[in-house]
């Protein structure tokens, strides 16, 4: 789940929970709203703990040595 997502999960449990005032028959949307916005909150955690972990990666290989390849054009090439 991205940071869009989880934000876009609390910002609509937050609606269904805070501003609307509607009924249906047998769902609470305020207990719906809440699952939604700790859904979305525990989803941001989530994503923000994989996306550090990722960035503290360092690499610990020594660097490539590098050659210089020449081509000698004036031997004819073997048969």
């Amino acid at each position: 789940m991205g940071i869009g997502t989880s934000i876009f999960l609390i910002a609509l449990g937050a609606i269904l929970t805070f501003a609307l005032d509607a009924s249906v028959g047998g769902i609470n949307l305020d207990v719906v709203g809440w699952i939604l916005m700790a859904a979305g909150v525990l989803g941001l955690i989530m994503t923000t703990l994989v996306r550090g972990r990722r960035r503290r990666v360092v690499s610990t290989t020594e660097p490539v040595e590098y050659r210089r390849v020449e081509e000698r054009r004036d031997v004819a090439p073997p048969l």
